[in-house]
């Protein structure tokens, strides 16, 4: 017996107790379905919270659900809440009374015997004992409810700062962007009379800054981040309600009363004595109507939580979805930014190409305007004498005639080349 592993589930939504002896190994599946057959609430729905609102995990044995603590095992409670509604309809009805408690209840003037007396009071103190506790645990189940939202809302906190700092970076990268690329299309502007021109790599770039100023719809996130300060504003209030604190002030004083009542009733001789039950029976009814009245501030306050929990549970998706959005976006970015830049290099590389061959063209004119004139003006020539024509056909400069002429051809076929490398480029450059 004392090995057993005994699990208690509250069932918050009509404040019962199921109490379920453990199998050795048993998943917490097998105990959800337990728990459906016992409740109604199916598998899908139930949340099974601990008292620091930690939510049981599917993947660990169902023993998880006891724990070894100072109180002992016995005394330790899981909290059952149905994800389906997010308004409990509280207060319930009250424990059922005893038969004789019930007795004296129905008529307070009746006069009993001392001894017969202190077992029917024995139970109403048990009963009044009873109320307070059946109030602590639900108010400990309330609490299990804030914890876990408080959970939940630190998960939100965490990913609103992701989306936030991942929508900061966007932007940064977009005003670079729109720069640069203003840059670029002046620049490019300003040299295309005289440099190289593309009226298809222009079109892409201001295609570019069209989608860019698309992106920038990705780093609004200004009615998330609204919906989210409403909810932590929302929480917080939440959490400075009074409703949040346990309530039961009222009820312990009763109880000690019903304690006290006891105690005097114990010292009073049994012979021949007889009493009525007005003070015990004035201490349950108000008993009864003090629990009634926190357990519908109680249930009021866990709805409010429920409902927070369950905005958050919308939310978010939403966020994920904005994340995506933003890492999309600045993906685009880069990769329009990295585009960009190959195609400012690729001119680059054509206009070294041109330049280069310029020059090459422009050193062998020279050169082919120099040659001509060395070789057909006459070595002696000097003054107004005349020569014979005999004298520019020479053997020898014919040789050189011949030459020149082979060395300009060879310059021509290499600037043909040359030019129909650098079409080649730029057609490459029009299609990409």
């Amino acid at each position: 017996v004392l090995f057993l592993q005994i699990v208690h589930i509250l069932n918050m939504t009509s404040a019962k107790i199921v109490s379920f002896l453990l199998h050795p190994e048993e998943s917490l599946h097998s105990l959800q379905n337990r728990i459906e057959f016992e409740t109604g609430i199916s598998t899908g729905n139930q949340e099974l919270l601990l008292e620091t609102g930690i939510c049981l995990d599917p993947r660990k044995p169902a023993s998880q659900c006891v724990i070894d603590g100072v109180r002992g095992w016995d005394s330790y409670m899981v909290y059952l809440f149905d994800k389906s509604k997010t308004v409990y309809d509280g207060p319930f009805a009250s424990r059922s009374l005893s038969d004789c408690v019930n007795y004296i209840v129905q008529d307070s003037k009746i006069q009993l015997p001392i001894p017969q007396l202190r077992k029917v009071w024995a139970e109403a103190v048990h009963y009044v004992i009873g109320l307070k506790e059946d109030y602590s645990r639900l108010f400990q189940g309330q609490r299990a409810a804030m914890l876990s939202l408080l959970r939940y809302n630190a998960n939100l906190i965490k990913m609103k700062n992701n989306m936030v700092s991942a929508s900061q970076q966007l932007k940064a990268k977009l005003e670079f962007f729109h720069q640069s690329i203003r840059l670029d299309l002046e620049r490019y502007s300003d040299q295309m009379a005289y440099g190289i021109s593309s009226e298809k790599m222009l079109k892409a770039w201001k295609e570019m800054e069209e989608k860019a100023s698309q992106c920038a719809q990705a780093e609004d996130i200004g009615y998330l981040d609204e919906q989210i300060m409403a909810l932590h504003t929302e929480i917080v209030e939440l959490q400075k309600s009074p409703y949040a604190r346990r309530q039961g002030e009222v009820m312990e004083s009763l109880e000690q009363r019903a304690i006290d009542l006891y105690k005097q009733l114990k010292t009073r001789p049994p012979d021949h004595a007889y009493s009525d039950s007005t003070d015990m029976v004035k201490i349950i009814v108000q008993t009864v109507q003090s629990q009634d009245r926190v357990l519908k501030e109680l249930f009021g306050h866990l709805s409010k939580l429920l409902g927070c929990k369950q905005k958050i549970i919308d939310l978010l998706p939403e966020i994920e979805v904005a994340l995506n959005n933003i890492k999309e976006a600045d993906n685009s970015v880069m990769q329009m930014q990295g585009k960009r830049q190959r195609e400012i290099w690729h001119l680059l590389k054509i206009a070294c190409t041109q330049s280069s061959s310029r020059s090459l063209v422009s050193s062998s004119l020279e050169g082919t305007a120099s040659t001509p004139a060395a070789t057909w003006l006459p070595q002696s020539c000097s003054g107004n004498t005349a020569h014979p024509l005999s004298s520019l056909a020479a053997p020898e400069d014919g040789e050189n005639f011949a030459d020149m002429i082979r060395e300009n051809v060879n310059y021509l076929e290499l600037f043909s080349s040359i030019l129909q490398e650098v079409r080649q480029e730029q057609n490459s450059m029009m299609v990409s």
